[in-house]
């Protein structure tokens, strides 16, 4: 097989732990607890987050990497992790100024963040576990 003609994924897992509230300024307190129940706790709450970032592409022919997973490693932790762990997302995060932090969103926001930082050549899914047994793939 030939490392141009079919595609390889490379996983890189991280964990981060954060703070929101999901809350719609535009609608009232009522429709707000209907709607997102105890996430909508006005004193918030937190997940201990996992995230896989996948990045899919051809293996180099000098390297033999889709991507130097040290330089990976480096780009997650300076772009999500330094930004997102231990933060509360709805006060500390310019990205859910205006956006509620959900899962979806969050995840949205970090493949956004990652994609700029990536070779266009490589594809790129993000994974992010608000649970173990809730999480959201992006794109899909």
């Amino acid at each position: 097989m030939n490392s141009k003609t079919h595609k390889t994924a490379v996983v890189r897992c991280e964990h981060f732990n954060s703070a929101h509230r999901l809350h719609n300024i535009n609608w009232s307190p009522e429709k707000n607890e209907e709607v997102f129940g105890k996430c909508n706790n006005p004193n918030f709450h937190g997940h201990n987050y996992d995230l896989e970032v996948k990045v899919i592409g051809f293996c180099d022919s000098e390297t033999g990497y889709v991507i130097d997973t040290k330089i990976l490693s480096s780009i997650i932790k300076t772009s999500i992790l330094d930004v997102f762990d231990h933060k509360n997302l709805n006060l500390d995060v310019t990205y859910f100024k205006e956006l509620i932090p959900t899962t979806e969103n969050v995840a949205r926001i970090i493949y956004e963040i990652l994609r700029t930082q990536l070779n266009e050549t490589l594809e790129l899914k993000i994974k992010l576990y608000e649970t173990p047994r809730n999480y959201v793939e992006y794109p899909n």
